[in-house]
């Protein structure tokens, strides 16, 4: 067998091991913190892993403010608890931190925050995170630095005006140290989006706008990985955006179903049986 190969079979089974393990203890986080928004966090995982685990994002968990570091800014903030397990496995905080989730004295928050080793950026108000990181990637590449900045944002977010503008800077900027990640899960707070604003087709809106588009299945961990991977070396003098097809509250059947699982909870019963039936 080839070497590279074998090299990349391994890190695919990697990534999968991690996607279901940080899906676990996203389930272990929202039973400590049951105010956390368990669904926007389980849709994101594979996203997530494949940045963190897959070698895409470049970090350094001892130095978090390195220079030559690419950015990642996490729009949907609400959605990041799925995040903490792994900056806490790469060594950005202690393990021990994710015991007290949301508790007194804690640095972990429902909503994440700059005090927290590993991010860029706050970001509970939503409709903001694209702008600051068009921003910063127009400031880095007058700057000559090859970082890259990616950005998550969920489908329900693009009803947000200030968003579209970012849209079109970056375009007009020719951006293409700029990636947007769309954790495209169709369900927003309160319904489905379509029952809301249907802002389908987001593939044909964004090339009219100028981005390099690619749509993938976000819960298939191979081909977000692999996708972003040719997303980060592209040079195209375009932005680029990643449409992630994904499911809110992947992994736990009541939530996949209910257009209201931005705001549900579960119960210590009802996080016990979804880690149970995670395979």
């Amino acid at each position: 067998m080839d070497s590279n190969f074998r090299e990349e079979v391994q890190m695919i089974n990697l990534l999968k091991e991690k996607a279901l393990w940080v899906r676990k203890e996203t389930l272990k986080i929202h039973k400590i913190a049951p105010e956390t928004r368990i669904a926007s966090s389980l849709s994101d995982v594979e996203i997530f892993v494949a940045l963190y685990y897959g070698g895409i994002l470049r970090f350094d968990p001892k130095n978090t403010d390195c220079e030559h570091r690419d950015r990642f800014v996490i729009s949907k903030g609400h959605g990041a608890i799925s995040l903490y397990p792994i900056l806490a496995d790469l060594g950005f905080f202690g393990k021990e931190s994710l015991e007290n989730v949301c508790g007194k004295g804690s640095f972990l928050g429902g909503i994440p925050d700059i005090i927290i080793p590993g991010f860029e950026t706050t970001n509970g108000s939503l409709g903001h995170g694209l702008g600051v990181a068009s921003g910063i990637a127009f400031a880095l590449r007058n700057r000559c630095s090859d970082s890259k900045i990616f950005v998550l944002a969920g489908d329900g977010e693009l009803f947000e005006g200030s968003v579209w503008e970012a849209i079109m800077f970056a375009a007009g900027q020719k951006l293409d140290n700029l990636i947007l990640i769309i954790d495209n899960n169709k369900i927003s707070m309160l319904d489905y989006c379509k029952e809301i604003i249907d802002i389908s087709p987001l593939e044909e809106k964004f090339s009219a706008f100028n981005w390099d588009v690619r749509v993938v299945d976000g819960h298939d961990v191979e081909e977000v990985y692999n996708s972003l991977n040719i997303l980060k070396e592209e040079k195209g003098r375009q932005p680029k955006v990643l449409i992630a097809n994904t499911i809110k509250g992947k992994g736990v059947p009541q939530l996949e179903k209910d257009s209201l699982c931005h705001v549900r909870s579960l119960n210590s019963e009802e996080v016990k049986a979804a880690i149970e039936g995670l395979q």
